[in-house]
């Protein structure tokens, strides 16, 4: 059985099992299942992935430092960053271990509603109306333009709460090694970029979307508030 039916099978048995609550929309409601549960899955990375942000923060006094130092030499100054964490046993790339990880899923349910390999009869499923298998076609007072704004505010809304985030949690700190200072202060807009896919993806990928992104801003705003409450504690049991 090819990965895709697999994935077919699957979605079909969530949906079976769903359909006396969500009837006609039942598939779309195995797909936010679906992603639910990987998520929860990849949940040890997400919070090894804000340890290695909390880790690459303390760092930031001599990271500007070797900003300050090497300039002038950009390669001098991967050596430099490259070397500090190492020394450090810091990842710079631990924040992005959930988003990679989600890649190889995210392209088979995206092949799934477009080739309809290994779907079945999961293509003629619907959200309201709107077919799983179908893109916005760049009309939103269409049939199924309601499904698709819905879609779009959601994303938008996500986007922004992340921006918002982003840009507070990066104020004072250093762009990353070898980042020009404007192109770090876009960063934060990468977000967006979501929003995009999912108006050219089949919306059942677009749903799958939805559904990461918001369980990422929601996990990551949970992770850091749990941060900053045990370094707090540990700060008063420090000063009692």
């Amino acid at each position: 059985m090819s990965v895709f039916a697999a994935l077919g099978t699957l979605l079909s048995w969530f949906a079976d099992c769903l359909a006396p609550l969500f009837g006609a929309s039942a598939t779309a409601a195995a797909i936010v299942l679906f992603t639910l549960c990987v998520r929860a899955a990849l949940h040890p990375l997400a919070r090894a992935a804000v340890r290695g942000e909390k880790a690459r923060a303390a760092l930031a006094p001599k990271v500007a430092e070797l900003n300050r130092r090497h300039k002038r030499d950009p390669e001098r100054l991967r050596h430099a960053m490259a070397e500090l964490y190492e020394k450090e046993s810091v990842s710079p790339v631990a924040g992005c271990l959930p988003t990679l990880v989600q890649l190889p899923v995210f392209f088979v349910m995206y092949h799934l509603f477009s080739t309809g390999s290994g779907a079945g009869d999961l293509l003629d499923h619907t959200l309201a109306g709107a077919p799983l298998g179908g893109r916005w076609g760049g009309d939103l007072a269409g049939p199924h333009g309601a499904v698709y704004l819905a879609l779009f505010v959601l994303i938008a809304a996500v986007a922004g709460w992340t921006s918002v985030r982003a840009r507070k949690a990066a104020a004072g700190r250093p762009a990353p090694a070898g980042v020009p200072a404007g192109a770090a202060r876009l960063l934060p807009l990468m977000s967006f970029g979501t929003l995009v896919t999912a108006a050219v993806v089949p919306l059942a990928a677009g749903l799958y979307l939805a559904t990461s992104t918001t369980w990422t801003a929601v996990e990551r705003a949970l992770l850091q508030r749990t941060g900053r409450e045990e370094r707090a504690k540990g700060g008063a049991r420090s000063s009692g």
